[in-house]
């Protein structure tokens, strides 16, 4: 039986600048080929009834879990549909779903797809990894390329001279939002409360430590995909620029009249220039969260190498510490035999006490006989 969906669509080919404009029920309508797991995650969130994409979700260039994520969470996602459907929606239209076709809300044909399923997904994703070999050398032998190129620039120390955030003799902790950032950073709460490092979110990453009650010394990144909240929370802004110093990001933030920001130019992504900026700095110790640093992050960011993300860590390593994964290295289980050591334990106090002195353990007595006449037992 075909499933009926209902509910006003939303579309932008730019999924992350779709996300914060949907509601819970809305239909979101994409143009996001290989869909990556940040995405998936990001529309699973925000509670969407299901996602339209006229593009491939998963072409077979590499496994890419983001439809797999959606799919197992009950969203329906439909694949492959006419490019046709952009021009005939409009945001906030409601529209129709009826297993894989597509109707406006009167009835009238929209479009037809390919409606993904747990199976088809796994299937896709298993021979996506068959083929993967190729990609990987293609991958690898453009970081070694480019890395070649950028040795000498990354050896260069960045001027940092405008940036007034502290870091000589401490700890810094660089969130960005990637795979398992929410998980990884509850699991550092503890780190954080006791260390107190300077705190620095890359784009979204600065969303990320307010949600858990933080506040970011210091924001870096083309801004692109930061909240308003965020950028004027007080921390210093870092523009990161194009080595030839463009820097897209400005416009925005003059827009939002904030004038008091940096600019920061050169190469490589904003996490890379994070790391480097500490390390000028004299940083101790850089814990990072959520950071790209596979093969599978950097394809489903669209990036073919990771020669500056390659190049970056070398000259860091020495103190830099990422902490992806973190919250899978140990799960307390709750196990009931400590409960019963933990009462025994409580009670052993308890009855030695009954037992020497007269008047508790009279009034214990009392207690009982109370409860028995209470119980009639």
């Amino acid at each position: 039986m075909n499933r009926l969906v209902k509910g006003r669509v939303l579309k932008n080919r730019r999924t992350k600048e779709l996300v914060p404009n949907l509601k819970p029920g809305d239909i979101a309508l994409i143009a996001h080929e290989d869909l990556d797991e940040i995405a998936a995650n990001t529309l699973i969130e925000a509670k969407v009834k299901a996602v339209l994409n006229v593009k491939k979700s998963c072409t077979g260039k590499y496994p890419n879990p983001g439809p797999l994520n959606l799919v197992q969470k009950g969203v329906p996602l439909i694949d492959c549909i006419n490019e046709d459907i952009w021009e005939a929606v409009n945001n906030g239209d409601e529209i129709t779903i009826i297993g894989s076709t597509i109707y406006t809300s009167s009835g009238a044909f929209l479009a037809q797809g390919k409606l993904l399923n747990v199976q088809t997904v796994k299937a896709a994703l298993k021979k996506a990894k068959e083929n993967f070999n190729p990609q990987l050398e293609s991958f690898i032998k453009n970081t070694i390329e480019y890395a070649n190129k950028e040795l000498e620039v990354i050896f260069k120390e960045i001027d940092t001279s405008h940036i007034k955030t502290t870091f000589k003799g401490k700890q810094c902790l660089i969130v960005v939002r990637g795979q398992k950032y929410k998980a990884d950073l509850q699991a550092l709460k503890s780190y954080i409360r006791e260390m107190k490092p300077v705190l620095i979110g890359v784009d979204g990453g600065a969303d990320a430590l307010m949600e858990n009650g933080l506040k970011p010394h210091l924001i870096i990144g083309d801004m692109d995909s930061v909240s308003d909240k965020a950028l004027k929370s007080g921390a210093e802004l870092v523009i990161h620029a194009y080595s030839n110093g463009k820097a897209p990001g400005i416009d925005r933030i003059k827009k939002l009249g904030i004038s008091n920001y940096k600019v920061l130019p050169t190469f490589g992504t904003s996490e890379d220039v994070a790391m480097l900026l500490a390390y000028e700095k004299g940083v101790e110790l850089i814990v990072a969260v959520g950071t790209h640093s596979n093969v599978i992050d950097f394809l489903e960011k669209g990036r073919k190498g990771m020669s500056s993300t390659f190049l970056v860590r070398i000259k860091v390593g020495s103190i830099l510490m990422d902490a992806r994964g973190v919250n899978q290295l140990y799960k307390q289980k709750f196990r009931l035999k400590y409960l019963i050591a933990m009462v025994s334990a409580a009670l052993i106090p308890l009855v030695i006490v009954l037992m020497v002195s007269p008047p508790a353990f009279q009034f214990a007595r009392l207690l009982y006989m109370r409860l028995r006449l209470i119980l009639q037992v």
